[in-house]
C-alpha cells in the first residue's frame, strides 16, 4: 500500500455560503438591469433568456469538468493499486526457472 493518501478536499460552509450569495447577487443585479433597461419588452426577454442559457451552460460545464477530474482520480488510483500489486509480488532474489543451475 502507498504511504501517501489522497485527502478529499471539502469546501467549508462559509465558502459554500459565499459562493451561493455571490451567485444570487450577480443574478439579481443582471435581472434588475434587464428589468430597468430602456428597451422594448422583447429585447429584455431576449437578454433574460440569454442570461438563463449562459447560467445553465456554466453549471453543465462545471459538472463535466468535475466528473472528468473524478474519473481521472479513479483511474489513477486503479493504476496505483496495480503497480503496488506488481511490486509486492516481485521478488528480485527469486531464481529464474529458465536459468541454468
Amino acid at each position: 500500500m502507498s504511504d501517501t493518501t489522497s485527502v478529499k478536499q471539502q469546501s467549508t460552509a462559509a465558502f459554500y455560503g459565499q459562493a451561493v450569495a455571490s451567485f444570487l447577487v450577480a443574478m439579481g443585479a443582471v435581472a434588475l438591469g434587464i428589468v430597468y433597461l430602456d428597451a422594448d419588452a422583447w429585447v429584455r426577454a431576449f437578454l433574460a433568456i440569454g442570461v438563463l442559457y449562459l447560467v445553465t451552460s456554466c453549471f453543465t460545464l462545471a459538472k463535466v469538468i468535475r466528473d472528468r477530474q473524478e474519473a481521472d482520480q479513479i483511474v489513477s488510483r486503479v493504476d496505483q493499486a496495480r503497480l503496488e500489486k506488481i511490486l509486492a509480488e516481485h521478488d528480485p532474489f527469486r531464481k529464474s526457472e529458465s536459468a541454468p543451475p
